[in-house]
């Protein structure tokens, strides 16, 4: 596997593709920029809701997400990813402004289904629509650190915005809804100055038509094929889904059980977490930082089995060793996300629908997030929070490895005639290529 994916990028000396860098740094920092994850549980208690209500809302919105994620990224591929982000943004718009309005228990349901909609329309179009518009520009060697960089620039916002939650909400409680929404609108604009691109297959370049044609039910059935015909993709899809687990499930659901199991109060859980950020968005900026000695589905690898054993390490020592392991954690995670979005997009054979399969990753790594997550309560219930890290690990360690030979092997035996790469890319030549990971509005735990 030739190193190219990661060598020094010269400059993009395209004035449309730096157009779409830009205004895609510009669409995924105000679209995920939420000013109310820190607050939101506090809020709907404020509000009246129970804990049973507000954990009710969150398995609501998991199984919402997952079903909006099967029709969305074939209306992505339909109707164009540019289109696509754009109704993302107006439903975001809409979801932020629904706690305002009605701070009651329909408002914040109402308010979390939109979201799922939201960012199901956006999560395979987003990054869909930056690949193939910087490839139309010939600038595709640039897409990976194009996405590390939106990536950490929305981390870094967070950790500049979410200090100033408290305070604003001294001066007016509704104040983190509002700046979402008017976050989200902004997104939009970014959205509507985004170039239209050619459809795939036809002439490029950002003045062309954006659209597929055929029905959706052809683009689901060319999705099915590409992921038949190509068994590359379903296992970099498989391999995907522990580093989006290990991260979601450590970053969400146990980020402060674990810090309270080693006496870490609540009050410094903010410094924590935003520690755990600067080292993530620094990561996420900087994947030409990895070795070129190792090929990136090598590297999705490593770097999965080393997040499963630093998770567990937590388990170990005190105090400061936890924050040192957590920072540790949010770094790997950086570093992988950008490497592994560009191992699933690379992997997907240019005439397919591309937000589609985007949106079948996405599926995947969602619903394994959700069992995940059940099994994690049943374990802190039991007072089993160790036995629970362990165990997290040695299974990742365990099954992460065979994973990783089956994808040597389906790359060996990949077919190399001429005929078979022209339908679809060959695996080992590939720069072997993640849903924006974005904020899974999970209630913290209690």
């Amino acid at each position: 596997m030739p190193a190219r994916w990661l060598r020094r990028a010269e400059p993009v000396a395209s004035p449309v593709a730096r157009r779409i860098i830009r205004l895609n740094n510009g669409f995924q920092l105000l679209f995920n920029l939420l000013w109310w994850m820190p607050v939101f549980y506090a809020y709907q208690r404020d509000a009246g809701l129970s804990d049973g209500q507000i954990f009710g809302i969150q398995s609501i919105y998991y199984i919402a997400f997952c079903l909006f994620e099967i029709p969305t990224g074939v209306i992505a591929d339909r109707i164009g990813a540019r289109n696509c982000l754009r109704a993302g943004a107006v439903v975001m718009t809409a979801a932020n402004m629904a706690p305002v309005l009605a701070p009651s228990y329909t408002g914040f349901l109402v308010h979390f289904l939109a979201i799922a909609a939201g960012r199901s329309l956006t999560s395979g179009a987003a990054s869909a629509y930056l690949y193939d518009g910087l490839r139309a520009e010939g600038a595709e060697a640039h897409y990976l650190r194009a996405e590390g960089t939106a990536r950490s620039l929305g981390l870094a916002a967070k950790v500049v915005c979410w200090p100033l939650v408290g305070p604003l909400m001294a001066l007016a409680a509704p104040t983190p809804y509002v700046l979402s929404a008017a976050g989200a609108a902004g997104a939009l604009a970014c959205a509507l100055a985004l170039p239209r691109l050619a459809p795939r297959g036809t002439g490029s370049g950002p003045g062309a038509r954006g659209r597929r044609g055929g029905s959706l039910l052809r683009d689901t059935g060319a999705a099915l094929r590409a992921l038949r015909i190509s068994p590359w993709l379903p296992l970099l899809m498989v391999q995907g889904v522990a580093v989006f687990t290990l991260s979601r499930i450590c970053q969400v659901n146990l980020f402060q059980p674990v810090l309270l199991d080693h006496g870490i109060g609540e009050s410094t859980h903010g410094g924590v977490l935003a520690a755990m950020t600067v080292a993530e968005a620094i990561a996420s900026a900087r994947p030409q930082w990895l070795s070129r000695r190792l090929a990136p589905a090598q590297w999705v690898s490593l770097l999965s089995v080393a997040l499963a054993v630093v998770l567990a390490g937590t388990a170990l020592g005190g105090p400061w060793l936890v924050v040192a392991l957590l920072c540790a954690f949010a770094a790997i995670t950086g570093f992988v996300y950008p490497v592994q979005r560009k191992l699933i997009n690379d992997a997907i054979p240019a005439d397919a629908p591309r937000a589609t399969l985007l949106s079948v990753e996405s599926i995947v790594d969602r619903g394994v997030c959700a069992l995940a997550a059940v099994a994690a309560g049943a374990y802190l219930a039991a007072g089993r929070l160790d036995a629970l890290l362990w165990q997290s690990a040695a299974v990742t360690c365990v099954l992460i490895p065979v994973l990783h030979l089956a994808l040597r092997r389906t790359g060996r035996a990949a077919p190399r005639a001429k005929a078979g790469a022209a339908a679809r890319p060959a695996p080992a030549e590939a720069d072997e290529p993640v849903s924006l990971p974005v904020d899974e509005c999970v209630a913290p735990h209690p």
